[in-house]
């Protein structure tokens, strides 16, 4: 039998992980180890891991902060397992998830998968609302997690990954520890042959942030990793990454419009009347919430400009620099 090795690194977030380590306790298919590090946390959360040593075989280590991709590689260095699963401290998890993972890799056997991710009935409107955002196709967040991926292209993010112990001591783990180091990792794999797969099954509730400001700043870390990633492969940066950036310009551009003709303005504020309009009626109906579709519309524009602000920063940053460098990831903070 498979045995499964799951990576959770942490940062100042102990309550999260014990709500994680419940949904741990849980699982049908039960032939796993837990392996937690703490990234160099203020707020540690060796007790929460102490509280299920008695209900999971878990392990836990404390090291200095060197970054998400980093911490992930000191599990992979430690795990007994034939098989890893990487998970970030603020998801959830339905009972049977290992269990359909196992039984996927059993009947099409993959070294690399990924799983979408959804929100939770529990979780708060603001959740709920940034979850649809980043899922939507009105934000070009369904581009990722859909079956279409499916066939050897799809790039599995951390937030809900699994390797086989192959692809490690192929890889070596993460190249970087930050700014798209997931994204590296996976097309890394894929050029060395190995091969990847979408299990829609396999979804994790993702709590995400619970404040707009927050998610602002995460946003705008992602569209900066866009641009990292196009310094380790250039021909990854696609013609849809820059539509966040195209979406901001062309807002912020709309009052100037009025200047050149009033027709272009109006044209402009129409366009955006209209796109909130859809983003609330297709959210409300999803959530089955006025208030949630509302806020979606906050979220989704929080997101869109947060990606493009990044985006630019980071692609001014990029051609300015001599084309031979790349990031190093070590920045020590995670993206807040």
């Amino acid at each position: 039998m498979r045995k499964y090795s799951i990576i959770i690194p942490v940062y100042n977030r102990p309550d999260e992980l014990s709500e994680l380590l419940t949904c741990l306790v849980k699982q049908t298919f039960t032939h796993f180890e837990v392996i937690i590090i703490e990234d160099g946390s203020r707020v540690k959360c060796e007790e929460v891991v102490k509280s299920f040593n008695s209900q999971l075989e878990i392990q836990y280590f404390y090291k200095e902060n060197s970054g998400q991709g980093f911490a992930r590689n000191y599990g992979f260095e430690r795990a007994q397992g034939d098989y890893f699963i990487i998970f970030d401290s603020d998801a959830l998890i339905e009972p049977n998830y290992l269990a359909i993972v196992d039984n996927r890799l059993n009947t099409h056997y993959t070294d690399l998968y990924g799983g979408p991710d959804t929100d939770h009935p529990s979780f708060k409107p603001i959740q709920k609302a940034i979850s649809y955002s980043m899922t939507s196709l009105f934000t070009t967040g369904g581009i990722r997690g859909k079956k279409n991926n499916l066939g050897g292209t799809f790039h599995p993010r951390s937030f809900n990954m699994g390797i086989s112990r192959a692809v490690w001591e192929r890889t070596g783990g993460f190249l970087i520890s930050r700014m798209g180091e997931d994204i590296i990792f996976s097309i890394t794999a894929l050029r060395m042959g190995f091969k990847s797969a979408l299990i829609p099954e396999a979804f994790i509730y993702h709590k995400r942030r619970t404040g707009f400001g927050a998610f602002f700043r995460q946003l705008v870390f992602f569209g900066r990793a866009r641009i990292n990633i196009a310094r380790f492969y250039p021909d990854e940066l696609k013609l849809v990454h820059t539509f966040p950036f195209l979406f901001t310009l062309g807002c912020f551009s709309i009052p100037f419009l009025w200047f050149i003709h009033p027709w272009l303005f109006q044209t402009g504020i129409a366009f955006l009347i209209i796109y909130s309009t859809l983003l609330f009626i297709d959210a409300a109906r999803q959530s089955k919430s006025i208030k949630v579709g509302l806020l979606c519309i906050i979220a989704a524009f929080v997101q869109l400009f947060g990606y493009g602000f990044g985006f630019a920063r980071e692609g001014v940053k990029r051609l300015m620099e001599p084309k031979t460098h790349r990031e190093t990831g070590a920045a020590l903070e995670y993206p807040s």
